[in-house]
């Protein structure tokens, strides 16, 4: 069993930046993909950006050039570097831990506030 401990949401101005983290514990697992999702209000989940065993990283469109993931995989924790923040990042940010032989693992989700 992976469990999920997210943090670093609040509040910033736009233009501002945040950092958000996300640590998985538990038994002995092997972690294949690690990334954040978010849901805005009245809106569907969607992705942000993730990063695969081997390093690889994908973005939506909307945060290429902002937003950076990296991963500590001694300590199982990702990362989700977020600047030049604009009020449309406004969302509930969820981590996603994808660990061989199992499904995903959701995080309980940040609040991240941008305020123009």
């Amino acid at each position: 069993q992976v469990q999920l401990v997210e943090s670093g949401g609040g509040q910033v101005q736009a233009g501002g930046s945040l950092r958000l983290s996300c640590a998985a514990s538990g038994s002995a697992f092997s972690i294949n993909l690690m990334g954040w999702y978010r849901q805005a209000p009245g809106k569907r989940r969607e992705l942000v950006a993730t990063i695969i065993s081997g390093g690889a990283t994908n973005y939506a469109d909307s945060v290429k050039g902002r937003f950076t993931v990296s991963r500590d995989s001694a300590k199982n924790t990702v990362y989700l570097q977020m600047n030049s923040l604009k009020p449309e990042d406004t969302a509930v940010y969820y981590c996603l831990v994808i660990v061989t032989g199992a499904s995903g693992v959701w995080g309980q989700g940040t609040q991240v506030t941008v305020s123009s």
